[in-house]
C-alpha cells in the first residue's frame, strides 16, 4: 500500500489587492429610461399586477419604463421542484434571460435595469458588468429618492 499524499504545509502567499470601494449605485430615476425586470415563481399568479405596480412607482419618480421583461420559474415541468430558488446565485436569472435583458437594454438605449426582486451585492455587480449599465433593485431606487 502506498501512503496518501500529504498536503503541502508551506504557507500560502496570497496577494491582497486594495479593498474595493463598493458603493451602492444611486439611480436618480427622474428622466431615466429603464428596463424593468421581474423574477417570479409559477405559484405567483399576479405577476402582471406586480409589474404594473412597479412601473407606476417608477413613473411617479420620473423614470420611463421602456421595456418590461419577466422570468417565470417553475412553469415548465423541470423547474417545479426548485421554484423558490433563483436560476443562478450570480445573476438571479437564467443566462439566456440575462442576454435577452442586455439586448433589450441596448436596443432601447436604457440608462439602467431595475429588478423587482431584491438583489445581493454580488448579483448587482455581476449584472452591472454583464449588462454594461447599472442593475439595481426596485426597493433601492424607491428608498434612494
Amino acid at each position: 500500500m502506498h501512503q496518501p499524499r500529504r498536503r503541502d504545509r508551506r504557507p500560502v502567499r496570497r496577494v491582497h489587492s486594495k479593498p474595493a470601494q463598493h458603493r451602492a449605485f444611486q439611480l436618480t430615476a427622474e428622466g431615466a429610461d429603464v428596463v424593468l425586470v421581474g423574477y417570479f415563481s409559477a405559484k405567483q399568479k399576479d405577476f402582471e399586477t406586480l409589474m404594473a405596480s412597479a412601473a407606476r412607482k417608477l413613473a411617479a419618480r420620473g423614470a420611463r419604463v421602456v421595456v418590461q421583461i419577466v422570468q417565470r420559474r417553475g412553469v415548465s415541468a423541470g423547474g417545479v421542484q426548485k421554484m423558490g430558488l433563483p436560476y443562478s446565485s450570480r445573476t438571479l436569472l437564467s443566462y439566456g434571460k440575462v442576454r435577452e435583458v442586455a439586448q433589450a437594454c441596448d436596443q432601447a438605449n436604457a440608462d439602467a435595469a431595475i429588478f423587482v426582486s431584491s438583489l445581493t451585492e454580488r448579483q448587482q455587480r455581476t449584472l452591472t458588468g454583464m449588462l454594461d449599465r447599472p442593475a439595481v433593485s426596485l426597493s433601492s431606487v424607491l428608498t434612494a429618492n
